[in-house]
């Protein structure tokens, strides 16, 4: 099948006729190709204890039919202690490319079972790899590292901005190689506990304004996002409210952001790339979720756990009885709209690259 718009929430199939697995991920430009990534999950469903196959990057000219690469980080199947074993929970892959060392360099999120947070940092001489392992189990600043974004300025210099877990966002400068942090970083967005501590940041910048999507921490359940700007990387930002126009459900339109990909060869076309975790929710949820009673009630849920003082009967694998097959989770890629600082996103059922100048 061949595409000539992108559907939001449909089924997505690459040039071979199967399933796109590139979740929580993001697009590099390389030339005149675009090469889409993130985490594999044909393999992750419920009943079989896998977290991740890797990370699968497809290719394309167009953005709307996109070659299967095959996976550029392999899983380590041997090694159970490896962060890139299948059962370990790794997470949000970032690649950003270094003009200096002429490297790509990757930063992946590993969550532990003992719900502590750290990163995995890899190099290649190629997109498509092969990637060296450089770094596992490091916590930047000495920090629970979860959820987090990579940025490389127009100078040279790169940030990473990233949750530090269950409390504030962090925005860290990277050292010139990109591996490590300087030890120089500012804090935001502080907030006591889920569901209110933000994640999943997708930065971008517009007109010298530095922009952070976020979003609320309810694990696989979707929650309302919220836009930020400011005049430096390192802030203060101001958080301007959500931008998902005419969202009654609360859920971002049943999606988290991932990143928000600026196309380089377009004049002012910014577009949001999310992953709708549970594409069946609004059948399972029925008249709560179109109300916003299912985010609420969810939300409600994480408030309890998290707050020392007010008891909860949920146990702590509650989540996984919601059995989400990550397997089937779709996409949702919407164009940003600006009205001055504010940012919008309106939902489109399709749209086309060739309507944006």
């Amino acid at each position: 099948m061949k595409y000539n718009s992108i559907r939001p929430g449909q089924d997505w199939l690459d040039t071979d006729g199967k399933r796109i697995q590139a979740h929580a991920g993001s697009i590099i430009t390389v030339g005149d190709t675009f090469y889409w990534y993130g985490e594999n999950k044909e393999k992750t469903k419920p009943e079989n204890n896998i977290w991740h196959w890797g990370v699968r990057c497809y290719s394309s000219k167009d953005l709307y039919n996109w070659e299967d690469k095959g996976i550029i980080i392999p899983p380590n199947e041997e090694d159970v202690s490896s962060s890139l074993h299948p059962t370990q929970n790794m997470d949000r892959p970032h690649i950003i490319f270094n003009e200096k060392t002429q490297k790509f360099v990757c930063w992946l999120k590993i969550m532990r079972k003992d719900h502590t947070q750290d990163a995995t940092i890899l190099i290649s001489d190629h997109i498509l790899g092969p990637y060296e392992i450089l770094k596992e189990g490091f916590r930047p600043l000495d920090m629970s590292a979860g959820d987090f974004d990579l940025v490389a300025a127009e100078d040279g210099k790169a940030y990473y901005y990233f949750e530090r877990v269950h409390s504030e966002l962090i925005c860290a400068d990277l050292t010139d190689d990109y591996t490590d942090v300087t030890g120089y970083y500012s804090t935001h967005f502080p907030n006591i506990a889920p569901p209110f501590v933000r994640e999943a940041p997708a930065y971008f910048s517009r007109k010298g304004l530095h922009y952070l999507l976020t979003s609320g921490t309810t694990h696989y359940h979707p929650n309302p996002t919220e836009v930020a700007c400011a005049r430096t990387y390192h802030g203060p930002f101001n958080v301007l409210g959500n931008p998902h126009i005419g969202d009654s459900s609360h859920t971002s339109f049943n999606s988290q952001i991932s990143s928000v990909f600026k196309h380089p060869f377009k004049k002012d076309l910014y577009i949001a790339l999310a992953d709708r975790w549970i594409p069946h929710l609004p059948q399972i949820a029925g008249d709560d979720y179109q109300s916003g009673e299912q985010y609420q009630k969810t939300a409600d849920i994480f408030k309890a756990m998290f707050d020392p003082d007010e008891e909860h009967s949920f146990s702590d694998d509650f989540i996984k009885e919601w059995k989400v097959n990550t397997s089937l989770s779709d996409y949702v890629w919407l164009p940003l709209r600006f009205d001055g600082e504010m940012v919008y996103l309106d939902w489109k059922a399709e749209w086309k690259i060739e309507d944006y100048e």
